[in-house]
């Protein structure tokens, strides 16, 4: 009896660990995959910026909406913000219930205030992400109506029209700046979780992510500053 009960606690807490860390592997390769989507989705945006009348982003954005590859990839895209979402909550609580820590970095002072509240920022940027959606990916198939006056594959316009607002153009910088934190912890956390945090290059890769995250971060918000400021 006594085998009986040790064995199945035994059984039972291989299998969480396993589930706990395959749950971490899947999310860190959709953030991985994430991180790349930003790059070039911040590419695309920065033609917002040329000065042309919106002529390059409209044609980029013309191509993104049209392209039968690219519909396949929003698919795979929505799935990963699904995936990554989803298991970031499971796996913040499983961390919860077995260390007061989210996630073990070699330096916990350097990474304690973005890890204790990395589930925090998470939320926010879902948020941001949701309003993102209803503002332009949801116009775009049909399920929310337009602002009057603009059609529904007008994204220059509909950008114009959202950065007219200063409060909404304030809280788009401001989830980027929480967004910056948000990827520089999740970069290192990925590295960690599929075990490439060598000592040799981990240094590396921490500056490497900082300066990427503050890249993606300053790319984006120097958008609504500049409607802001210059339109």
């Amino acid at each position: 009896m006594f085998f009986s009960i040790a064995l199945k606690t035994y059984c039972m807490n291989k299998l969480l660990q396993f589930s706990s860390i395959t749950g971490k592997v899947i999310m860190a390769l959709a953030g991985v995959f994430l991180v790349t989507f930003l790059g070039v989705h911040l590419g695309i945006n920065l033609l917002l910026l040329s000065d042309d009348g919106g002529r390059s982003f409209s044609v980029a954005a013309e191509f993104m909406s049209s392209n039968p590859l690219i519909r396949i990839f929003e698919i795979v895209l929505f799935a990963g913000f699904l995936i990554h979402i989803v298991l970031g909550l499971v796996v913040s609580r499983q961390n919860r219930m077995s260390r007061p820590v989210g996630y073990v970095v070699t330096n916990r002072t350097e990474t304690s205030f973005l890890s204790k509240y990395m589930l925090h920022s998470g939320v926010v940027v879902l948020i941001f992400l949701a309003l993102h959606f209803s503002d332009y990916y949801f116009v775009k198939i049909g399920l929310v109506a337009p602002p009057e006056g603009i059609g529904p594959h007008d994204f220059y316009a509909m950008t114009l029209h959202l950065f007219s607002s200063t409060w909404y153009a304030l809280f788009y910088m401001f989830c980027f700046v929480l967004l910056g934190f948000h990827l520089n912890h999740a970069i290192q956390s990925a590295f960690q979780t599929m075990g490439w945090n060598h000592t040799r290059y981990m240094g590396a890769v921490k500056v490497a992510g900082t300066i990427y995250s503050i890249a993606i971060s300053l790319g984006f918000m120097v958008i609504p500053l500049y409607f802001i400021l210059f339109r």
